[in-house]
């Protein structure tokens, strides 16, 4: 895993990363930490890993040390132009890891397995206060200033974490404790991927049993919410996408049957719904024609839940004569409408119970050095989840 070209002496200034031991402690540091991370110099620039300085945590922060971070879309989406970033950035926002250093006042130990929450609630504001903490008014930015590039370049990170590093910097309300022993691949996608598809079944839609689900978009988030789907008892559950490859992926994640997205797509949906449509459609892409075509999906009364993050020129157009007789409710689930302090712990010891199996949605495991090669399965739509792996 360690490139002999990013391993020498580390430069003044910074101390080579020295992962803590289990349920020790460690000395206060002195200096910036100098880990290895993916590293994006600009839009549509090519990935590398560099490496980087991250600050000593100050109070109420820590230091963990990264074992596994999923490749997201969410992060392609920031090198690609689809959302607003600022660079050099650090990518990665979905992982697990191990407490490796507390700052001053941290309630956590060193040791402590947890999972990144890379939108935590401030508690205080309207929208926490009345219990919606995935709406706080304090949301992290797509990207967050802090440390700097090897060549002293101020560096952002995707999220306010950067987790595709060897460790991350970060407030200790952005951990979450998970339980001992789970495995670390499928661990990292409880933060992201995992939380937001089953929350977007869970809370948002809450699907019944009886219902029937169409899915459009069958990546990592999909795929989960494939798997809620059929957790939820629904009873028809179609899955559908652009590429025949995902049918084997979801019809193990739970699906009832897979359709290709083409033309007959409608007539294809209603001949499995009696002619109604849907009563409830997933959108896991974030793009204004398949948000049209979940709408089409789905049956009077029925819902449209819009779990894709797209982009802010991408105008939804739905008639308004259409709207009404319809009588369809459009909404989107912002992480799973899920508050990630209590649902994560949940999720993780539905995990260790073995009641949650991820393992059809990480599509395999690769270590740092070939996180870009990830990156363009991912943009080529391979997979479900590709999954970094720093142990």
């Amino acid at each position: 895993m360690t490139d002999p070209e990013l391993s020498p002496t580390a430069p003044t200034g910074g101390t080579e990363l020295s992962p803590a031991a289990p349920g020790g402690g460690t000395e206060p540091a002195s200096a910036p930490v100098i880990v290895r991370a993916l590293v994006a110099r600009g839009s549509g620039a090519e990935l590398r890993v560099e490496r980087v300085r991250l600050p000593a945590p100050g109070p109420g922060e820590v230091r963990v040390t990264i074992r596994a971070a999923g490749v997201c879309h969410s992060d392609l989406s920031m090198v690609n132009g689809t959302l607003a970033a600022r660079f050099p950035l650090v990518l990665g926002h979905e992982a697990t890891g191990v407490v490796a250093e507390v700052g001053p006042g941290s309630q956590l130990t060193v040791g402590t397995p947890v999972v990144l929450n890379w939108a935590p609630a401030c508690r205080a504001c309207w929208w926490c206060r009345r219990g919606e903490p995935w709406l706080c008014a304090d949301t992290t930015a797509p990207t967050v200033p802090r440390g700097e590039t090897d060549d002293g370049v101020p560096l952002h990170l995707t999220l306010g974490l950067g987790a595709l590093a060897e460790a991350v910097v970060v407030p200790e309300r952005a951990v979450i404790p998970i339980p001992a022993g789970l495995p670390p691949e499928q661990a990292a996608l409880l933060g992201c991927a995992v939380l937001t598809g089953v929350g977007a079944v869970r809370n948002t839609a809450r699907v019944a049993p009886g219902e029937s689900v169409a899915v459009v978009g069958l990546g990592g988030v999909g795929l989960a919410v494939l798997s809620a789907a059929r957790r939820a008892g629904a009873t028809t559950i179609l899955a559908i996408d652009v590429a025949e490859a995902k049918r084997d992926l979801a019809l193990a994640a739970g699906a009832t049957d897979f359709l290709l997205s083409d033309d007959r797509l409608s007539k294809e949906v209603r001949a499995r719904t009696e002619s109604r449509g849907v009563d409830h459609a997933f959108e896991c892409v974030g793009r204004a024609t398949t948000i049209r075509a979940a709408w089409r999906l789905t049956r009077r009364g029925g819902a449209v839940t819009v779990v894709g993050m797209g982009a802010k020129d991408d105008m939804v157009s739905l008639g308004a004569l259409d709207i009404f007789h319809s009588a369809r409710t459009l909404r989107s689930s912002v992480y799973g409408s899920s508050d990630p302090d209590r649902e994560v712990p949940v999720l993780a010891a539905e995990l260790a119970d073995s009641a949650l199996d991820l393992g059809v949605l990480v599509s395999g495991t690769v270590p740092l050095d070939e996180a870009p090669a990830a990156f363009d399965r991912l943009a080529r739509g391979e997979g479900a989840r590709w999954v970094v792996t720093l142990d």
